[in-house]
Formats: C-alpha cells, structure tokens, sequence
C-alpha cells in the first residue's frame, strides 16, 4: 500500500512546488514594479519589471516562468493595480505599453527554453545570451510594433523612443539576472532540466540508422 501511494505522493508534491514557485516569482515581478517607474516621454515607462521577467524564465525554466508572468498580466489586467505606474485593466492593452506586456510572457518562455539547451548549461554567459534573446529582443519585437499602431509613431520613431532609451539599461538587467540565476543553479541544482536542441533530436535516428548500417 505504502509504494503504491508514493507516486502519487510524490507528484502531488512536485505540483504543489512548481507551484509555489510560480506563485513567488508573479508575486516578485509585481513587487519590481513598486520602485516606481520613471517616464520617458511617449508612455513607456523605465521599470524594474524586464528584470523579473527574465529572472522568472532564467531561474523557473519555460514552462513555469512563462506561467509566473501569465498570472502576473492577468492579474494587473483584472484590475489589481500591479502593473507599471500603478496602472491596471484591460485598457492598458491599447496603450503604448501594452505589447510589452504582453511581450514578458513568450520572453520569459524563451529565456527559460534557451537556458535549458545553451552550452554550458546554466553559466553565467549562456544564461546572460538567453536573457539578452528573451528579455530583450523579443521583447522589442512585440512591443515595439504595438507602440507604433498604439500611438501612430512610424516604425522607425517607435524604435527610437521604445526601444533606444531602455537598451543599456536592459543589457545591465540581463547581466543581473545571469549572475544571480547562475548562483541560484549553483546552490539549487536540478530546477532547470537539461534539454536537446528539436534539430538534435530529429537527427538521432538517421544516426542510429547509418550505426546499423
């Protein structure tokens, strides 16, 4: 009876962890957001948020950061006042800011996938290129755009007031994450698992192939 139960013992443990842990690192991207945010001028604030967001993908992995800012967004849309400058509701999405709302979920996907395949595994300079991919670029990616329809910015002015005043700062973010999610992996080894790059997994059975062979 006592080894049947383990199992499920111990998933139920696993779940009630991840989690946690997701609920934690929500809970410390809204908690980046009290500082304050300082104006730039077109409406996009300088936030300490990006460095939650890349730190949620960095330390949780894909899976669960992704998720940390999901409940993170969908909370300030629901009205808790959480999100930059203490702004909150679905009307933030048809502000300028609101593609890089949206941008912090597949970011923190990305930094976590990233992390988990980028050699070496978990160092300070794979995780500072997967934070630099994740939180940064794909975070301009996605908002920038958005701030240029928002506002009605040509493309090119949107980069220049969206994306050019937070570039170094943003950089100095993802140096912060990678030193500290490496310590983290440091002392808590095992919360990001190993994976294979797809290309690497497609080729495996033309190489067991050409073996038999």
């Amino acid at each position: 009876m006592t080894t049947a139960t383990a199992p499920a013992r111990s998933a139920a443990k696993t779940t009630a962890r991840d989690l946690a842990q997701i609920a934690v690192f929500a809970a410390l991207i809204a908690a980046l957001t009290l500082p304050g945010a300082i104006p730039v001028g077109i409406g996009v604030p300088i936030t300490l948020q990006t460095l939650g967001v890349m730190l949620a993908g960095a330390v949780l992995g894909a899976r669960k950061g992704a998720l940390a800012v999901l409940v993170y967004v969908v909370l300030g849309l629901a009205g808790l006042p959480i999100l930059a400058g203490g702004a909150a509701g679905l009307g933030v999405l048809a502000g300028p800011t609101g593609g890089f709302l949206v941008a912090f979920i597949p970011a923190a996907f990305v930094v976590g996938w990233l992390a988990a395949r980028i050699p070496p595994r978990l160092k300070f300079f794979s995780l500072l290129l997967a934070s630099l991919i994740g939180g940064v670029i794909v975070v301009y990616l996605v908002g920038v755009p958005w701030l240029s329809v928002a506002t009605g910015l040509p493309l090119g002015q949107a980069i220049v007031v969206g994306a050019l005043p937070f570039l170094v700062g943003d950089v100095v973010k993802a140096v912060v994450v990678a030193g500290v999610a490496a310590a983290v992996h440091r002392a808590w080894p095992g919360l990001i698992p190993a994976r294979e790059w797809p290309w690497a997994k497609r080729a495996v059975p033309s190489t067991e192939a050409s073996a038999a062979e």
